[in-house]
């Protein structure tokens, strides 16, 4: 059985009378952790989607940005999708159930937190509705406001991307506090690590974007200060 096919009965469990609490709660511990993680991203994603009905190509397309799918599994990511949009539950209580489910693992809520911001880039675009609903999202995560805003620096199009913004440091910082900075944010971004967190490694393209992020960020630092 495939990832998403696990994912997708995992979730069609909701239409068999299980509560979405009793889902994440079978998918609390490895290696079911890894389903939990795709069921966080799945259900806000489906969430933000505006459109009704069936999935569409185009929203199938913006899991890419996050997640692999091979073309065998497309049927069961459009199921996933479909049944977490039909749920009727509300995004902050999904939110609120997620932080449980990860209670201490701010690295975790971080990663689902960028993988939403991804999936709303997806399309090339940034609406204010979306903004809303991830400032939602990431105050009922427990997050800061501070990491609110760099990983919109991070991950948004069409935003000015203030190099320090992206790696959550300031301007007056010594450049070589934003060198250790900067290297805790490539450790934090291998993939070994984002799988020993629990990101399943279908959603690995996160470390590469984050890993682009960063550096970019550090060589415009760079440049700056030698102007």
């Amino acid at each position: 059985m495939t990832f998403w096919s696990r994912l997708a009965d995992a979730l069609g469990a909701l239409r068999d009378g299980e509560s979405l609490a009793e889902v994440f709660d079978r998918a609390r511990k490895p290696p079911e952790k890894r389903v939990g993680f795709a069921i966080a991203v799945i259900a806000l994603g489906a969430k933000m989607a505006k459109a009704d009905g069936q999935v569409t190509r185009d929203e199938v397309a913006a899991f890419r940005e996050v997640f692999h799918i091979a073309r065998r599994d497309e049927a069961n990511a459009a199921r996933v999708f479909n049944l977490a949009r039909e749920d009727v539950t509300g995004y902050r209580d999904y939110a609120r159930r997620i932080r449980a489910m990860f209670r201490g693992e701010t690295e975790v809520l971080t990663d689902l937190m960028e993988g939403l911001f991804h999936v709303a880039a997806a399309d090339g675009s940034y609406h204010p509705d979306e903004d809303r609903f991830l400032h939602d999202v990431a105050m009922d995560f427990g997050l800061s406001e501070a990491c609110f805003r760099r990983l919109r620096a991070a991950c948004m199009p069409g935003l000015p991307r203030d190099p320090y913004a992206v790696l959550g440091v300031t301007p007056d910082m010594p450049l070589a506090a934003i060198r250790k900075v900067w290297r805790d944010r490539v450790r934090a971004s291998h993939p070994d690590r984002l799988m020993a967190r629990g990101v399943p490694e279908e959603a690995l393209k996160l470390a590469e974007a984050r890993l682009i992020a960063a550096n970019r960020a550090w060589e415009e630092i760079q440049d700056d200060r030698a102007a």
